[in-house]
């Protein structure tokens, strides 16, 4: 069994979740809490059910074919709701026995094949008479299927689950569930054991350190669960395991295929870590949901030698510490990696990345700047997102409420007589806000703080969410709302790095280490733009600079690129990549 060092961290509560009432007598809060689960509907456990041909695929990426002697080998489900992924194991289990079990006594022979745990009891009770006559259709005494379904089957929270042996395989879909679903006492139990529930984890971060854990030598673990973890902050810990401890096998990226049984909105991927020294990863992109596509593509995946051309691809060192996984073309890997050893972050070349004003109360805190009957001082002309949605800036007339002086400190009311009046118009609603609750003697802050001097500089303007980069200059006149990221600079010419980040070189990055949304759209997130590496202004040539500013006032992409390829001195093969060709 994999041996890790987990940390015991101290567990505060987080206020606003809901508190364990005890209802059963005799029992810990612990306890009452995994009976509250136990009884929950199937929104509240999170379960989501895989279709067939999916499961089918992952147990064949994970080796679990009928062709071994199946028996001799120790399989684990983690939450085995109605049977998704146990009962075809237990198909090819059977098959398998058959083959090369002859003459052994079925109980024996089979008792420690394969575990199961399920916390939900109407589902443990259905899926265990479906077991039962399951066993006793493929020939198995009633005795023997009895004593069988009883071994193999555990009713219980496979987070808190005393298991003795380790397994071989290990397979599901560990539920989603939410952290502000799960009790105070419970999520305090569960961060004592696992040290990977970082930050906002979903719960199927612990079933996959605890997966692992519980991994023979030589083991593999084959889950399909939402791919968010793979870059996203809260994945760090779990990530930087994996690298540690363990081999990504194979990576398949599911996102917008009917890989279950419903239409949910989630961002599946199927992946496979064994138990073994660190080596190269197989990767493959929404496939078909076929049998006829995902058996051929399972043996390409696990086959010895490189994978044969259209049937996935291989790639070293995608888990590196806790560093985001890097999972799509090597050519654009390349490029990556080569310009993030010669150059510069952005902020390290002297540009700034931030994001716009929360208020807590937008419909309050934002109106027509006219229409805002506050004292000059008080309110500030706003950019939001559908104000540059053309390309250029079109400002559509609103404005925020500005509570901030200069130094940082609240404007005192009784400086300024309109804004109070207008304030305590709305004084209930802006006294609820979680921040004014927190700050009673500045009740009518904004969440984040305003900075004045932020709307008359110069800055580049990026929406969130888009397919491509959509990168504004905006000449110092409006400050930006919190659906905007912003860059500014003192250092570089707004206009040339405008044609940099309107170039493929800014997708190339963001698609690079963020997630993407359904549709294929990407966060364009200051975490991911802060990734993006160029050269030093003094560096750049004059007619190279000349080029660059020449090819943003056109917005012209293509023009853009030819200038950035010249910038970054990218080969004929380096250019096709930052384009995707």
């Amino acid at each position: 069994m994999a041996q890790i060092v987990s940390q015991v961290s101290s567990f505060v509560p987080p206020q606003g979740r809901s508190q364990v009432q005890l209802a059963f007598p005799g029992l810990s809060s612990v306890d009452e809490a995994v009976e509250g689960f136990a009884a929950a509907g199937v929104e509240e456990r999170g379960a989501i059910f895989t279709r067939r041909e999916v499961v089918d695929f992952i147990l064949d990426l994970i080796g679990y074919t009928p062709d071994k002697p199946l028996h001799q080998f120790r399989l684990l489900e983690p939450s085995f709701g109605d049977g998704d992924f146990l009962l075809p194991a237990l198909e090819r289990l059977l098959v398998a026995f058959r083959a090369f079990g002859a003459g052994t006594n079925p109980v024996l022979g089979l008792r420690a094949a394969i575990k199961g745990v399920e916390l939900h009891r109407s589902t443990f009770k259905a899926t265990e008479a479906r077991l039962l006559s399951f066993l006793e259709g493929h020939g198995l005494a009633g005795e023997e299927a009895r004593v069988l379904t009883q071994a193999w089957l555990h009713q219980g929270d496979f987070l808190l689950t005393e298991l003795t042996q380790d397994f071989t395989h290990v397979v599901g879909n560990p539920p989603y569930v939410r952290q502000e679903l799960i009790p105070d006492v419970l999520m305090g139990e569960y961060r004592r054991r696992y040290a990977t529930i970082y930050d906002r984890a979903d719960l199927y971060i612990p079933f996959i350190e605890r997966g692992l854990a519980l991994l023979a030598p030589g083991g593999q673990l084959g889950y399909i669960c939402a791919d968010r973890w793979m870059k996203n902050r809260y994945g760090n810990p779990l990530r930087h395991l994996v690298a540690e401890h363990y081999r990504l096998r194979t990576y398949v990226d599911m996102v917008d295929t009917p890989a279950f049984h419903s239409d949910v909105i989630a961002y599946p991927a199927i992946f496979v870590i064994a138990n073994e020294k660190a080596g190269p990863t197989r990767i493959a992109h929404r496939p078909a949901v076929d049998t006829r596509v995902l058996g051929p593509l399972a043996k390409a995946l696990t086959a010895s030698g490189d994978p044969p051309s259209g049937m996935g691809v291989q790639m070293a060192h995608v888990a590196t510490g806790g560093e985001p996984w890097i999972l799509d073309s090597p050519d654009q890997l390349a490029v990556v990696r080569r310009l993030e050893a010669e150059f510069p972050t952005l902020e390290e070349a002297g540009c700034k990345v931030g994001i716009g004003v929360a208020t807590g109360a937008d419909k309050i805190f934002i109106a027509p700047y006219d229409s805002l009957d506050v004292e000059p001082e008080r309110k500030l002309p706003l950019v939001m997102s559908r104000d540059i949605a053309s390309g250029t800036v079109k400002w559509r007339g609103n404005g925020v409420l500005n509570p901030f002086l200069p130094d940082g400190t609240l404007a005192r009311l009784d400086e300024f007589p309109r804004f109070a009046c207008y304030l305590e118009e709305h004084g209930e609603a802006i006294r609820k806000r979680h921040v004014s609750q927190r700050n009673p003697g500045g009740w009518y802050r904004t969440i984040d703080r305003i900075y004045p001097e932020l709307a008359l500089k110069p800055k580049l303007l990026l929406p969130d969410i888009k397919g491509e980069a959509n990168i504004v200059h905006e000449d110092g006149q409006l400050y930006p709302h919190h659906n905007l990221y912003y860059i500014t600079s003192d250092e570089w010419d707004l206009r040339a790095l405008q044609a940099v980040l309107l170039s493929g070189i800014a997708r190339l990055f963001v698609a690079t280490y963020s997630t993407r949304m359904r549709g294929g759209y990407l966060r364009f997130q200051a975490q991911y733009v802060r990734r993006i590496r160029v050269p030093r202004w003094q560096t750049v040539p004059p007619d190279l600079r000349a080029a660059l500013i020449a090819a943003a006032n056109h917005h012209d992409k293509q023009e853009c690129d030819s200038a950035v390829a010249r910038l970054y001195r990218l080969s004929h093969a380096e250019r096709g990549a930052m384009q995707g060709e």
